[in-house]
């Protein structure tokens, strides 16, 4: 259970304060698949980095049962100096994995052949979002993060990488956030949607994308 109570999240400027997210309040529970909707700037990848606990609330509190993951297939994180064989042990040991197990699947996963002891900085974009993918899915936890994800490669690994994710999402917890409606449709069963730094769940992802495409028609309001 990821359980948000009376959470703020103001960011603080020169001479102005964005109040992005306002008294949220809502619970995502262990086997949900949400799909999170909402125009861009709403604070919808703020929400994803505090579901994470990437950041913490300006007041509230977030309280957590699950482990949570990193956006799948995010390709940031990776020091591109070093080899994706070395990126990949490095992030095993910070979550306490077997090195050579993890980099076994990664190998057999992303396809990447020699290049996976290549520099990161001389992948091309593709590439690097096969070692993110790869490594993304190598470790275990109880709820996915997904935030904008795109399909690298060719059909034969994005169908390959919808598999696995859904395998994920079947055995454990999945917040999606994506402008795909599509996506959100295939992968997900509720919805939320973000909107005046208001978070409002819904029973239904259908219920809550056509929420979110009645309310384009009206500027996001803060509290």
């Amino acid at each position: 259970m990821i359980a948000f109570e009376n959470v703020y999240k103001k960011y603080h400027g020169r001479g102005f304060e964005n109040a992005v997210l306002n008294d949220v309040n809502m619970v995502i529970k262990r086997g949900d698949s949400i799909g999170v909707c909402g125009a861009n700037g709403v604070g919808k990848s703020t929400l994803m980095r505090m579901i994470s606990g990437v950041e913490r609330p300006t007041s509230g509190s977030i309280k957590r049962t699950m482990t949570t993951s990193w956006p799948i297939g995010y390709a940031s994180a990776f020091q591109p100096g070093l080899t994706g064989a070395d990126n990949a042990r490095f992030i095993a040991r910070i979550y306490g994995r077997d090195p050579q197990q993890l980099l076994d699947y990664v190998q057999d996963f992303a396809q990447l052949g020699s290049y996976i002891y290549e520099p990161v900085n001389t992948y091309s974009a593709g590439m690097s979002a096969r070692l993110a993918f790869g490594v993304s899915l190598a470790i275990d936890f109880d709820c996915y993060i997904v935030d904008e994800i795109t399909g690298a490669g060719d059909e034969r690994f994005r169908i390959k990488s919808e598999e696995a994710l859904k395998a994920r999402r079947d055995r454990g917890t999945l917040v999606m956030v994506s402008h795909d409606t599509h996506a959100l449709f295939r992968y997900c069963d509720r919805g939320a949607v973000v909107f005046g730094g208001v978070v409002t769940l819904y029973d239904t992802i259908q219920e809550a994308a056509d929420v979110h495409h009645r309310l384009q028609s009206f500027p996001p309001q803060r509290r």
